[in-house]
Protein backbone atom coordinates (compact mmCIF):
# COMPACT_ATOMS: atom_id res chain seq x y z
CA UNK A 1 0.00 0.00 0.00
CA UNK A 2 1.09 3.36 -1.06
CA UNK A 3 0.37 6.61 0.99
CA UNK A 4 0.85 10.13 -0.74
CA UNK A 5 0.04 13.08 2.01
CA UNK A 6 0.03 16.97 0.83
CA UNK A 7 -1.34 20.39 1.34
CA UNK A 8 -2.95 22.78 -1.05
CA UNK A 9 -3.99 25.93 0.07
CA UNK A 10 -7.07 27.94 -1.22
CA UNK A 11 -6.11 31.44 -0.35
CA UNK A 12 -2.63 33.70 -1.31
CA UNK A 13 -2.06 34.14 2.50
CA UNK A 14 -1.60 30.53 2.76
CA UNK A 15 -4.02 30.50 6.05
CA UNK A 16 -6.58 28.32 4.39
CA UNK A 17 -5.35 25.20 3.13
CA UNK A 18 -6.82 21.08 1.87
CA UNK A 19 -4.92 18.45 3.35
CA UNK A 20 -5.33 15.51 1.44
CA UNK A 21 -4.41 11.85 2.25
CA UNK A 22 -4.60 9.16 -0.97
CA UNK A 23 -3.88 5.88 -0.13
CA UNK A 24 -3.45 2.95 -2.83
CA UNK A 25 -2.95 -0.47 -3.62
CA UNK A 26 -1.43 -1.54 -7.53
CA UNK A 27 -2.59 1.83 -8.81
CA UNK A 28 -5.92 1.90 -7.14
CA UNK A 29 -7.84 4.32 -4.67
CA UNK A 30 -8.61 2.18 -1.38
CA UNK A 31 -9.11 5.32 0.84
CA UNK A 32 -9.31 9.04 0.99
CA UNK A 33 -9.04 11.94 3.34
CA UNK A 34 -9.75 15.47 1.92
CA UNK A 35 -9.64 17.55 5.27
CA UNK A 36 -9.75 22.08 4.98
CA UNK A 37 -8.29 23.38 7.64
CA UNK A 38 -8.29 27.30 8.35
CA UNK A 39 -5.55 28.91 10.81
CA UNK A 40 -7.05 30.60 13.99
CA UNK A 41 -3.98 32.20 16.18
CA UNK A 42 -0.93 30.08 14.57
CA UNK A 43 -2.79 26.56 14.72
CA UNK A 44 -4.35 24.59 11.87
CA UNK A 45 -8.15 23.67 13.36
CA UNK A 46 -9.97 21.55 10.88
CA UNK A 47 -13.41 22.55 9.72
CA UNK A 48 -14.86 19.83 7.81
CA UNK A 49 -13.29 16.28 6.35
CA UNK A 50 -14.36 14.03 4.15
CA UNK A 51 -13.53 10.41 4.42
CA UNK A 52 -13.90 6.33 4.55
CA UNK A 53 -14.15 5.83 7.60
CA UNK A 54 -16.59 3.52 9.36
CA UNK A 55 -16.77 1.69 6.21
CA UNK A 56 -18.67 4.61 4.00
CA UNK A 57 -17.72 7.83 2.25
CA UNK A 58 -18.56 11.09 4.77
CA UNK A 59 -18.67 14.65 5.46
CA UNK A 60 -17.72 15.31 8.96
CA UNK A 61 -18.80 19.42 9.89
CA UNK A 62 -16.39 19.69 12.10
CA UNK A 63 -17.55 22.63 15.08
CA UNK A 64 -14.85 24.21 17.53
CA UNK A 65 -15.66 21.94 20.55
CA UNK A 66 -14.72 18.95 17.98
CA UNK A 67 -18.09 17.78 17.88
CA UNK A 68 -19.01 16.45 14.25
CA UNK A 69 -22.10 16.60 11.93
CA UNK A 70 -21.80 13.61 9.68
CA UNK A 71 -23.33 13.02 6.59
CA UNK A 72 -23.14 10.02 4.63
CA UNK A 73 -22.64 10.61 0.66
CA UNK A 74 -23.81 7.76 -1.95
CA UNK A 75 -20.62 8.12 -3.56
CA UNK A 76 -18.73 4.55 -3.78
CA UNK A 77 -15.99 4.81 -6.35
CA UNK A 78 -13.01 6.68 -4.32
CA UNK A 79 -11.54 8.65 -7.48
CA UNK A 80 -14.58 10.31 -7.87
CA UNK A 81 -15.30 11.00 -4.28
CA UNK A 82 -11.82 12.58 -4.46
CA UNK A 83 -12.48 14.66 -7.00
CA UNK A 84 -16.22 15.41 -5.39
CA UNK A 85 -14.69 16.04 -1.90
CA UNK A 86 -11.34 18.41 -3.24
CA UNK A 87 -13.76 20.56 -5.48
CA UNK A 88 -16.58 21.08 -2.73
CA UNK A 89 -14.26 22.35 -0.67
CA UNK A 90 -12.21 24.38 -2.67
CA UNK A 91 -15.84 25.99 -3.74
CA UNK A 92 -17.37 26.14 -0.61
CA UNK A 93 -14.47 26.99 2.65
CA UNK A 94 -15.75 30.11 3.05
CA UNK A 95 -19.19 29.08 3.82
CA UNK A 96 -17.55 26.66 6.08
CA UNK A 97 -15.38 28.99 7.86
CA UNK A 98 -17.99 31.29 8.13
CA UNK A 99 -20.30 28.99 10.00
CA UNK A 100 -17.18 27.69 11.95
CA UNK A 101 -16.42 31.02 13.63
CA UNK A 102 -19.82 31.64 14.55
CA UNK A 103 -19.85 28.73 16.64
CA UNK A 104 -16.47 29.61 17.81
CA UNK A 105 -17.87 33.20 19.24
CA UNK A 106 -21.14 31.66 20.67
Amino acid sequence: MKEKEYCKYLDKNQNERLRLIIRTKKGKVIDIVVQYETQIKEHWKPVVRYDCAHGFFHRDVISPDGSKEKKALAISDLETALSYAEQDLKDHWEFYKEKYLKHLKS
